[in-house]
Parts: structure tokens; sequence; C-alpha cells
């Protein structure tokens, strides 16, 4: 099944201003907006949508407003659409809207959707580094930074979930859509990334309590790493406060920056992610600090070194 990745994740909040606050603040583009919510896209099309909490086209809430209703994915074509709707089909109900999008439920409880992908060619920028022992990438006289440099959101990455049962999960991505596992922390769950993409994952499932139950955080890839330190740090001056970061993740190798949110779970930034094939031998280790992240920055107020003197 040729399942490309995540096209959007639908949400339903109690406050739809704070919600469009902070998405937009975040750097998404938003369409659609009212009073009953909105959509807010990434530059390839992929987004995030917002409905108030008691709408009653969303699906059923596995927990208390605000929270993740739906999860949709992308796939190459109609004939993948179809295949899905045969494999899950033969155990549970399959809903088609008339735009031939498929409606149903995981193993585990959460809504999820499939759709020709929505995702739309774009470019942007290459991160260029000039590194001794190799050649220059930036031509001379080009600037690696400047303060209106853009730094926005690409594409959606991926979501995390808290479950009950997080082999429960694996199996049912594993052998019913055909996702793979590229790395799993023991005893906590698994990166998971489809078969029509080659991320380190687009889902981790994180073992949890039964009623904890949900998202724990989504994030969307942004150019490079200093994308991510730059978006965050506008982010943290329209006043949103960071959760955890800047730092760099081990497993996927990314740069990520999470942050609060008024959507029930943590949003994050992230960059330069690992890529994976068939040929990848999925790791193993335990959950820790150290396996957690490779690095993770302190941050402090702006200083000059012609500034005051540091209190120590």
């Amino acid at each position: 099944m040729n399942i490309i990745g995540l096209d959007a994740l639908v949400f339903g909040v109690d406050d739809v201003q704070a919600c469009t606050d902070c998405l937009v603040d975040y750097g998404l583009t938003s369409s659609n907006i009212s009073a009953d919510g909105g959509r807010f896209e990434a530059m390839d099309g992929t987004a995030i949508v917002i409905r108030r909490g008691d709408d009653a086209s969303l699906p059923p809430a596995l927990g208390p407003t605000p929270s993740l209703r739906e999860t949709i994915y992308g796939v190459a074509s109609v004939a993948d659409l179809e295949a899905i709707a045969d494999e899950l089909g033969r155990d549970r109900e399959v809903r088609r809207d008339a735009d031939g999008s498929l409606h149903c439920v995981d193993d585990l409880g959460f809504a999820i959707a499939f759709q020709v992908t929505c995702r739309r060619p774009f470019t942007a920028p290459a991160d260029l580094t000039n590194a001794p022992g190799s050649a220059p990438q930036r031509p001379v006289n080009q600037l690696g930074i400047s303060p209106d440099m853009i730094a926005v959101p690409r594409t959606l990455s991926h979501v995390v979930y808290f479950v009950p049962d997080a082999a429960k999960g694996e199996a049912f991505y594993r052998d019913r859509l055909g996702f793979v596992t590229t790395d799993s922390f023991v005893g906590v769950g698994p990166f998971m990334r489809p078969a029509g993409m080659d991320d380190h994952h687009c889902l981790f499932l994180i073992q949890t309590p039964p009623h904890m139950q949900g998202c724990e955080h989504f994030t969307f890839h942004m150019g490079s790493g200093t994308e991510v330190l730059l978006a965050g740090t506008r982010f943290q001056q329209k006043g949103w406060t960071s959760f955890w970061g800047p730092g760099r993740h081990l497993f996927g190798s990314n740069w990520f920056w999470y942050f609060n949110s008024p959507l029930g779970c943590h949003i994050e930034y992230d960059a330069d992610m690992d890529k994976h094939d068939e040929a990848w031998a999925a790791r193993q280790a335990p959950l820790s600090a150290d396996n957690s992240q490779l690095f993770l920055f302190t941050s402090r107020e702006k200083w000059s070194p012609g500034g005051p003197p540091e209190k120590h």
C-alpha cells in the first residue's frame, strides 16, 4: 500500500481563536477561518485542521477537548485507496466520503482516514553549509543567515500517540497497512514509517496508562536546524512557551524544539531527519535521557560581549 505519509491532523478544540493564533504564529498559512475552525497549511499543502469540539462531523473523542480527532494519511492513487478499503473492510466499518476518502478506526481506537494525497510540489532554498575539508556550498559573499530570513514549515512530519498497548498498535500498522518499524525504545514503543515514504518515522507509539491515550505531539519539517532555531525563537518571542529543546534526537537524528499549545498536545519544529529503505536494520534501546537526545540546549537572554558582566 503506497501510503505516502501524513496529509493532515484534525483537532476538536474549545478555543478556536487561541488555536488559530498558535498555528499562524507557528508559521502555517490559514484558510477558511471562521468561528467554527479552519485549515492551516505548510508549503506543500499538508495541514492542521481545527473544528469546535462539539462539531457533529468529527469522530468521537478519545478524551476531553481539546484533542486530536482524526489522523489523515495521503496515498499515491485511487488504486491504493481501494486496496486499503478492501484490507480494512474485512473486520471493521470503512466509511467512504463523496470525494473518495476513507474513514475508519484503528485497533487502538484512533480515528484514521486515507485520501489521494493533497501534497503539492514546492521549491524552497536548501541549507548550504561551508565546512573546512569539503568544497564550499555557498558562493562567496552569499550570507548564511540574515535577520529577515524565512523559516516556515515545509511539510507535516510526524505524530506521536500515547497508547495503552504499543505492541497491538505496532501490529495493526505493520500487518494491515504495511508500515515498517525503523527503531524502538524497549518497553515503550516503535518509530514507524509507511512504505511510500523514507523518513525515519511519521508515527511514534508511546506506551502509557489507558487514561492518558491521545496525541502527545505533532511536528512539521523545517528546512534546517538553523530554521528550527530561528522559527522557535520567533515563536517564543510571540509568547508561546518552550516545553523541550532546542536539541537533536538520537533516533531519527532530527533537530527538535517542542512548545506548549492550546491544541491539547505539544507542537514541535523538526529538521534533517534520517532517511531509510528496506536495507535498514531497526535498532532497539532503553528509553533514557541520553538515548532520547544527543544534545540539548539551554536558552538564555540575548547577550553581547560589550554588555554588563554576568552574575554568578
